[in-house]
């Protein structure tokens, strides 16, 4: 076997002494052959299992001849949008076109089309048009069935209808990919292939698929929004590979979308093979001239330790992608990758992350989850811990030492999340003080996402104080150890259940805090989450109860602004904000309030719940009101040394 990239041209197809690819793999990112990205460990494992597959990244999807330079493949095409679904990756959530491209020769935006997966397959359909398609990767996991489109605003069919493919491989893919790889070669016709697990097909008839579901039709949900809520939990039940259903979801002449339950998990023996396979561990040569891939930097000096979540927060994918049920590496094939990036000629002696979705997870919440799956209609964390869950780092500490024991290592750091609540529910409490001693770089981040309990609870997050205990506890620790470290909170605006009045109350709680966070993030409805169903629908899919939704741009700017507060700029937006909640109390001289009033009137201003007269003030910055000649720069290494309120 060549260990080399695999082949991009006929050029490189000749060097090995191929006339036919058995797979031409269609995708929408730069082709990095590193296990980071989900086309290289699809594209290696098949290779391993003796196939042989070459790549087409980013075709000009104007032109059909970039669909045919590899010939037509002896078994079919595999289609990729990339490992970011394509429309959050070109537009932001104010719908804005975004200015760089992580996944592309040197960042440069626009060389994959909006909607990629669809766009691609139709593209091959017009000149092959008997050749079997196989479309995988989040775009197309995420969007299996009909789900709610926010950049079209609107519901739209599976993207195996529009994309004219013949299968999906949803999830994570491995186990699903070589066995739709060997039944092809054996002669099965793709449109018999209907019983592989982690596949989604087409039928024209459902007298023949056994033990089924059957989801309301397209119509129906398209008709009534709630009809589509409740369709969409019975899906997010059924994530579970060891309990999951067959789904059904009906179309228009007959027509049935039908999702085999997911894939089973990997086990770790799995988990070490798919990420021993021999990448080249870099881009393709042929990007270094256009300035190489700029994904790749944060990626390069990192290691994958897991997969799949059971934090399953409202606003993550995870759950509907790589499921609840963990799967981890083992420390051998871990040390052994570690050695290996040691060895490159630009390392400096960190490596930059030993993570996953969540980086302090070594495996499955409790022991039955791997042999009776993950409860269905409850969760391991929320609203508090499970009384069964496993919550123990002492797997994850043993390997952190072995790692940072290596020669050469000088600091393992964890830059993936840490879940806070699951750090407080181990009783060990020892992976706290290593976590402070050896692996944080001055600032930990991590991600309460909001104060408001009543917007956590929508968030599928543990209540504020979980998380003004970890606060207390982080802070006692880093006292102790003599270290001076910071948290930086990750926080979201206009998340479904979030009004005024709670972002008045993130906007306090900062005040507090005495931090402005230089950026926040948006609630982005991304296709597929609970969150997404509650902004679309506006009912809570979990119990069917309706959810207030923030979906005016105004509004949502209002929230955004009250959270950066002290910003100038946001002035005018938070003056409106807490006028409209009946919060002026805010707005004066008083230490409790988040802006001073505006400057120049000659009347003042006449603060509306004590109606107390402030004169006109001297010049100063509105959003913070200091002075001018006295204004002190915010910065993260001042923001916890104020108390925070139990």
């Amino acid at each position: 076997m060549i260990h080399d990239y695999l082949p991009v041209s006929r050029t490189d197809m000749n060097i090995r002494g191929w006339k036919q690819c058995d797979f031409v793999y269609v995708i929408g990112d730069a082709y990095v052959d590193h296990p980071s990205f989900g086309h290289a460990i699809i594209s290696r494992l098949l290779e391993a299992h003796g196939y042989k597959v070459g790549i087409i990244s980013q075709p000009d999807w104007k032109d059909k001849k970039s669909v045919q330079i590899l010939g037509e493949p002896r078994l079919g095409f595999l289609v990729s949008a990339g490992n970011m679904d394509s429309m959050v990756n070109h537009y932001s959530v104010s719908k804005k076109r975004r200015q760089q491209d992580s996944y592309t020769p040197g960042g440069v935006m626009g060389r994959r089309p909006d909607y990629a997966t669809t766009v691609y397959c139709n593209l091959i359909r017009s000149v092959y048009k008997n050749a079997p398609i196989i479309i995988g990767g989040i775009e197309a996991s995420l969007r299996r069935l009909a789900h709610y489109d926010y950049w079209s605003d609107r519901l739209k069919h599976s993207i195996l209808i529009d994309s004219q493919a013949d299968l999906i491989s949803y999830g994570m893919g491995e186990k699903s990919i070589v066995e739709i790889a060997d039944a092809l070669n054996s002669g099965i016709d793709i449109k018999d292939i209907t019983f592989i697990e982690g596949t989604v097909y087409k039928t024209n008839s459902l007298e023949s698929v056994y033990d089924v579901h059957v989801l309301p039709s397209f119509e129906s949900m398209k008709a009534d929004k709630l009809e589509y809520a409740k369709s969409y939990y019975v899906q997010y039940c059924n994530t579970d590979p060891f309990l999951g259903k067959r789904l059904a979801e009906p179309y228009k002449d007959n027509l049935f979308v039908v999702q085999n339950p997911p894939a089973k998990p990997l086990t770790q023996e799995d988990m070490d093979y798919t990420y021993g396979l021999p990448y080249m561990r870099n881009y393709h040569p042929s990007y270094e001239e256009q300035g190489g891939i700029p994904a790749v930097r944060e990626i390069k000096f990192s290691l994958i330790n897991n997969r799949g979540c059971f934090g399953a927060c409202s606003f993550c994918a995870l759950t509907f992608h790589q499921g609840r049920i963990i799967q981890a590496r083992s420390h051998e094939s871990l040390v052994e990758e570690a050695k290996m990036l040691t060895e490159e000629p630009d390392f400096k002696g960190y490596i930059h992350d030993v993570g996953g979705p969540t980086a302090d997870f070594r495996f499955p919440a409790c022991e039955k989850q791997m042999t009776k799956g993950a409860c269905p209609n409850k969760q391991c964390l929320f609203p508090e811990p499970c009384k069964n869950i496993r919550a123990d780092h002492t797997d994850y500490i043993e390997l952190l030492r072995k790692l940072r024991n290596l020669p050469k290592v000088k600091k393992v750091f964890i830059r993936s999340g840490i879940r806070f609540d699951y750090v407080l529910a181990d009783p060990g409490k020892k992976f706290l003080k290593e976590l402070c001693e050896y692996h944080v770089s001055g600032q930990l981040k991590v991600a309460p996402e909001h104060v408001a309990d009543k917007v956590l609870s929508k968030m599928g997050k543990p209540e504020n104080k979980v998380y003004r205990q970890f606060v207390k506890e982080y802070n006692e620790m880093n006292g102790r150890i003599g270290k001076k470290q910071y948290l930086v909170p990750y926080l979201m605006s206009s998340h479904p259940g979030s009004g005024l009045s709670e972002a008045i109350e993130l906007a306090e709680y900062l005040r507090d805090l005495g931090y402005m966070p230089e950026q926040v993030q948006d609630f982005y409805p991304t296709p597929s989450t609970i969150s997404t169903c509650m902004y679309y629908t506006g009912y809570d899919p979990r119990t069917m109860e309706k959810v207030y939704v923030p979906t005016n741009p105004h509004e949502k700017a209002m929230q955004r602004a009250l959270i950066q507060y002290r910003n100038p700029k946001n002035y005018d937006l938070v003056a409106e904000a807490l006028k409209l909640a009946g919060r002026t109390d805010l707005i004066g001289f008083e230490k409790k309030c988040l802006i001073r009033p505006k400057t120049g009137s000659p009347k003042g201003f006449t603060d509306a719940k004590n109606g107390k007269n402030y004169g006109s003030m001297r010049r100063t910055d509105a959003a913070s009101g200091d002075t001018q000649k006295n204004r002190r720069k915010k910065t993260i290494r001042n923001v916890h040394k104020k108390s925070v309120k139990k």
